[in-house]
């Protein structure tokens, strides 16, 4: 699911295999996946931190109703002074090569990796 702007940004579940155009693969889960052994996943990089909050992910629940007001928290949490140098760094992934977001997750058209996607690409 690329889309345009100047960051060439997709994402995928980490259980699909590695492409190689694919660049840059940065799983930004907070746990790391069952049934994938570091070799499979191919990383270049695990940003737990950009994950959203254990409280957030708890109440979320993966609940595509819920899903427009986890949007808005999770954004104010990517707001955070913190986050913003690890964001840097993956827009500046996205600026060199394409950037592949890779997550667990089986819903990505509700799942964070999508708002972290849309939060790069504006910032």
């Amino acid at each position: 699911m690329t889309t345009g702007s100047s960051l060439d940004i997709q994402v995928k579940r980490v259980h699909d295999a590695a492409e190689p155009d694919d660049g840059s693969r940065v799983l930004v889960d907070r746990l790391w996946p069952r049934g994938i052994s570091k070799d499979r996943a191919a990383l270049d990089a695990w940003e737990k931190q950009l994950a959203p909050s254990t409280e957030l992910r708890q109440w979320y629940g993966h609940d595509p109703a819920k899903f427009d007001a986890f949007a808005e928290r999770y954004r104010r949490e990517l707001d955070d002074a913190d986050r913003a140098a690890d964001l840097d760094r993956l827009r500046g992934l996205a600026r060199s090569d394409r950037l592949t977001l890779l997550t667990a997750t089986k819903d990505l058209p509700h799942g964070h990796v999508r708002v972290l996607a849309d939060v790069l690409r504006s910032g």
